[in-house]
């Protein structure tokens, strides 16, 4: 399989800050005029944050799931010194490469001008993307797609994942963690469309087909150095990338107790 790539492009403007994000994302402009949604390196939730976001969303992609390009972002420090907020120019000095006096590499969804957030009142999603998207929230254990936050946007009339920073929580702590691969996602009762979400069965069958091993090594290797420099218990960074695909591969293979669990919480909600 031909190596997956992500374009890279560098900020150029600081736009505006969305402070409902816990992590201080922002709209930023760069040089190819584009508009996007920056997640920052230095944030609280530091590079795991964007290794989730980075490895999740492309998860999505792989199985045909709307998400929006994710680019890498090089971020200079010098962009901080034309913002009057403290807070914000800390934010992008943490998240420059100061040691090597070049921009830092940080990660940004492609900015949907327009949309609004999901309402499942106002857009009720067809049976199988609905249970495609329980079945894959499951499996990266993603927390975050509530009725009270459904990280979902409306744009011209198609549903879009976004924010996929508090998945894969398993890289939160290193012990057992492929023992814990094969552990259920209870908090899969909670899933905004869980209501609609009737082909559970067909969706496995379609998602389990789509991530191949293959595809998710792909995914896995995109996952930038500079981001593994933290203090997981591995001899490498190869060792520390290698971790998440012997993580997600054993998650998929069956019995698969994350999809049995999304059934369990399906046939209650009925």
């Amino acid at each position: 399989m031909r190596p997956m790539q992500l374009r890279t492009v560098t900020a150029t403007r600081y736009v505006t800050p969305l402070r409902e994000g816990g992590s201080l994302p922002a709209v930023i402009e760069a040089d190819d005029d584009g508009l996007y949604v920056c997640k920052f390196r230095g944030a609280g939730q530091g590079p795991r944050a964007l290794i989730a976001e980075l490895v999740a969303g492309e998860i999505a992609r792989a199985a045909g799931l709307p998400v929006p390009e994710i680019v890498f972002v090089e971020l200079n420090p010098e962009l901080a010194r034309t913002e009057p907020d403290p807070e914000i120019q800390d934010l992008i000095r943490a998240s420059a490469d100061r040691v090597h006096g070049r921009g830092g590499l940080n990660l940004a969804l492609d900015y949907l001008p327009g949309s609004i957030s999901f309402d499942p009142l106002a857009l009720q999603p067809d049976a199988d993307l609905a249970s495609r998207i329980v079945w894959f929230d499951a499996f990266v254990t993603n927390l975050d797609r509530t009725p009270r936050n459904t990280n979902m946007l409306v744009w011209h009339g198609k549903l879009w994942l976004i924010d996929h920073g508090a998945a894969l929580y398993f890289q939160h702590d290193w012990r057992d963690f492929l023992a814990r691969g094969t552990s259920p996602f209870t908090l899969i009762k909670d899933h905004v469309l869980l209501p609609f979400a009737s082909r559970l069965d067909a969706a496995d069958a379609w998602m389990t087909q789509q991530l191949t091993p293959q595809r998710l090594a792909a995914i896995v290797e995109l996952i930038p150095d500079t981001w593994l420099d933290d203090e997981a218990p591995f001899a490498s960074k190869a060792a520390h990338r290698d971790a998440y695909l012997q993580y997600l591969t054993h998650r998929l293979a069956p019995p698969r107790a994350f999809f049995e669990e999304a059934r369990r919480a399906r046939s209650a909600h009925v």
